[in-house]
């Protein structure tokens, strides 16, 4: 049974830097795309970040040159680095896996994946 729980999340002052980790259990992510996605009240779950079983990684505009997305397929552990953090940043994250069947990880809509973890949230102030 695949399961993911998450860490890091928190609050912190914009311009600062929070570091989420998620790991899993149950697969092998050497197998498995993941993602990060955040959803803020009142709008639509989102992809922040992925990570392709080759290693390649995509970035949302918004977030480009500011987050980091690695994984570490010894330890089945994701993680997502913020810097330079902005309020408009403030949502619950969430990692989520999903086997790769055929095709790619990038761009995909939240039903494409299968597994979740709870969220975690993070919370970004002026």
């Amino acid at each position: 049974q695949v399961q993911l729980v998450e860490s890091g999340g928190g609050s912190v002052q914009a311009g600062g830097s929070l570091r989420l980790s998620c790991a899993g259990s149950g697969y092998t992510s050497r197998s498995y795309c993941m993602g990060w996605f955040r959803q803020a009240p009142g709008k639509e779950r989102e992809e922040v970040a992925s990570i392709d079983t080759d290693g390649s990684v995509s970035l949302a505009d918004s977030v480009e040159g500011r987050f980091t997305i690695s994984k570490d397929n010894t330890k089945n552990t994701l993680y997502l680095q913020m810097n330079s953090l902005r309020p408009e940043d403030t949502a619950l994250y969430y990692c989520a896996a999903e086997f790769l069947w055929v095709g790619a990880c990038h761009n995909r809509q939240p039903y494409e994946y299968t597994y979740w973890a709870r969220g975690t949230q993070v919370t970004v102030s002026e």
